[in-house]
């Protein structure tokens, strides 16, 4: 396999207090624009504005609008109703709502009916789909969310290019390393393989997914062990995709191949780990989801634990049946299969269904119904909850894998 370019470093401490610096208050007044000085740059509005009382004001300045509507599918009073934001005179539109419960949450601007990203916002991210907005609203400092960034030991993200033979295509996989794993060259690592959703790629788990963060938090409070985090890209290029079932499945083998043969070989040849079934695990949202049981079940012999976030789900009758051959071998080399979906989702009875089947023949598995939609606040909250399942002769003393007494786990 040819690698292409190398190793870049991307140490995610320093990359997210560089983000934190961007969203510093800027030197609007709530509700007006300021006057640029001579010779310098216009100065921004500021928007959005997250204050301390957990309200948050939006602002756009669009003289020609008629109309501007704030949309969000995840803010409070703001899904499903799309509120129409207030002009003044200059034709600054500005909208504040809340307070809001901590999160982070999307949202867009709708001018005259025609969708845009929030042109003042410190953080827009592009995904298959366009650009994307988001807020963050903190929790209190004596209770922060598992993604919120703590004074704790950091690791770091690094990226990696690579020439697949198994697509025929450049691509690309971030890797997180943790915390002291540059300190001890001695030490060997266990890994997870986290896989993204269709709307994104391998950046997203890290930009939007906070899983370095939520990854730190958790090793620093001897909750997790300390582990390598590969995230690889989901999407294997086909020249061409009608998205048939027929193109589906070629996806799912390509990707299938892009895994077993170029990305896990590059990180056990980059990466101090620990190359055996009991430390590799796989785990995903979405797409990746229904990918890491695609890839996991039929592989257990490279993987130990496999997780669905919200998976989307294909017929898998045949990968349930080749594991029913032995359910005791299968159950021996399965330490953990943990499914979760929020019961708002509209992806909720593929879960469910999926367990009804699992049951039949008597493959252990966890089914885990929570509140929540389609959404990467749900798939945090999955992450913090799946992660310190994984690879307990790595964690802090006391920190185990519960013993399998029962034969399903359903919450």
């Amino acid at each position: 396999m040819r690698r292409i370019g190398g190793l870049v470093g991307l140490c995610a401490a320093v990359a997210v207090s560089l983000w934190m610096s961007s969203r510093s208050p800027q030197s609007a007044v709530a509700g007006e624009a300021v006057a640029a000085r001579p010779g310098l740059r216009p100065a921004t509005i500021q928007s959005p504005e997250v204050r301390a009382d957990r309200t948050v004001t939006f602002r756009l300045s669009a003289p020609a609008a008629k109309e501007v509507r704030l949309v969000s599918g995840e803010l409070p009073g703001v899904a499903g109703k799309n509120p129409e934001m207030a002009r003044d005179e200059k034709g600054l539109f500005s909208l504040a709502i809340g307070p809001v419960e901590p999160e982070i949450y999307e949202y867009y601007f709708q001018v005259d009916g025609v969708r845009m990203a929030d042109p003042n916002s410190p953080w827009v991210i592009a995904n298959r789909q366009g650009a994307r907005c988001f807020v963050e609203v903190p929790g209190p400092q004596d209770k922060p969310l598992p993604h919120e960034m703590r004074d704790v030991p950091h690791g770091a993200v690094a990226v990696h290019w690579y020439n697949s033979s198994a697509t025929g295509g450049l691509r690309r996989v971030h890797v997180y390393t943790p915390p002291g794993y540059f300190q001890n060259p001695a030490k060997k690592y266990p890994v997870l393989y986290l896989l993204h959703g269709a709307g994104d790629n391998d950046s997203h788990w890290v930009a939007i997914g906070r899983a370095n963060t939520i990854l730190d938090n958790l090793i620093a409070a001897g909750k997790a062990a300390p582990m390598i985090v590969a995230m690889p890209d989901g999407h294997p290029r086909l020249a061409t995709s009608s998205g048939s079932e027929e193109d589906r499945l070629k996806s799912a083998a390509l990707f299938e191949g892009d895994l077993l043969k170029e990305v896990i070989p590059l990180v056990e040849s980059s990466y101090r780990v620990r190359a055996d079934r009991e430390h590799r695990a796989i785990a995903g949202l979405s797409m990746g989801g229904g990918q890491s049981l695609g890839v996991g079940l039929t592989h257990l012999e490279r993987f130990s634990c496999v997780g669905a976030f919200s998976a989307a789900l294909r017929n898998r009758d045949d990968v349930i049946a080749a594991l029913a051959k032995d359910v005791k071998q299968t159950n021996r080399q399965l330490h953990l299969l943990w499914i979760a979906c929020g019961k708002e989702d509209r992806l909720i009875e593929g879960s469910r269904q999926l367990s009804e089947a699992l049951k039949k023949p008597g493959i252990v598995h966890e089914l885990h119904e929570t509140a929540g939609a389609h959404q990467w606040m749900v798939w945090r909250r999955y992450l913090a909850d799946f992660a310190p399942r994984l690879f307990p002769d790595g964690k802090a003393s006391g920190s185990e894998r519960p013993k399998r007494e029962k034969r399903f786990w359903i919450f």
